[in-house]
């Protein structure tokens, strides 16, 4: 008994180290890749940007910060002329803020702070896309991609997408890979959570 056990640990060891060793030395950029799809520069007339987190107070999480500052350069760099921002108002309502303060016009910002999740998304958002001129063009991390293009598509609401550099940009830096390690195994989640409840 004591000799199974010994093995046991020795083979949980040995698993756990060599995790370690290929998260911080050869963090699985494929799989953020593979997440995120083709990479696009797609321009359209409207543009969609999902909301992440927030640390109250009215001040952005950092995956919506990037979002936002994404967001910032596709519109500079496109023809856009609608950009609906998705998620509770405690993110989108900086978000909006943000994007204006650095150039968006706000008459072409339209809010939905209703979704809490990213089918919320998708489905309150289609709901105003179908008052606005299309293409859409979707905008969100590149590792949660996958899952958003697919809960569009469930809703009916054909979007282009276009992933921005998240998860493969943090990867370059060493004391943040296993951060994002655990993001993608939590994005696995999801994905198989959302294929259960039909939602993707």
């Amino acid at each position: 008994m004591l000799l199974c056990v010994k093995r046991w640990t020795a083979s949980l060891l040995i698993i756990v180290g060599a995790l370690l060793v290929v998260v911080t030395v050869a963090p699985p950029r494929w799989y953020a890749q593979a997440l995120s799809g083709l990479w696009t520069a797609s321009s359209g007339s409207t543009l969609i940007v999902l909301g992440s987190d927030s640390i109250g107070e009215g001040i952005l999480g950092e995956s919506s910060y990037w979002r936002c500052v994404y967001a910032i350069r596709v519109w500079r760099e496109s023809d856009f002329h609608h950009l609906i921002l998705s998620g509770e108002s405690e993110i989108t309502v900086p978000m909006r803020n943000f994007i204006v303060c650095h150039g968006v016009p706000e008459k072409a910002v339209v809010v939905e702070d209703r979704s809490t999740n990213t089918h919320e998304n998708a489905l309150f958002t289609a709901q105003i896309a179908r008052l606005l001129p299309g293409p859409f063009v979707l905008l969100t991390s590149d590792y949660h991609m996958w899952r958003a293009h697919r809960a569009f598509k469930k809703m009916g609401l054909a979007v282009i997408p276009r992933p921005f550099p998240d998860a493969l940009k943090r990867f370059n830096t060493v004391r943040l890979r296993w951060g994002v390690f655990i993001e993608l195994l939590e994005e696995s989640g999801k994905i198989v959570y959302y294929w259960w409840r039909g939602w993707i």
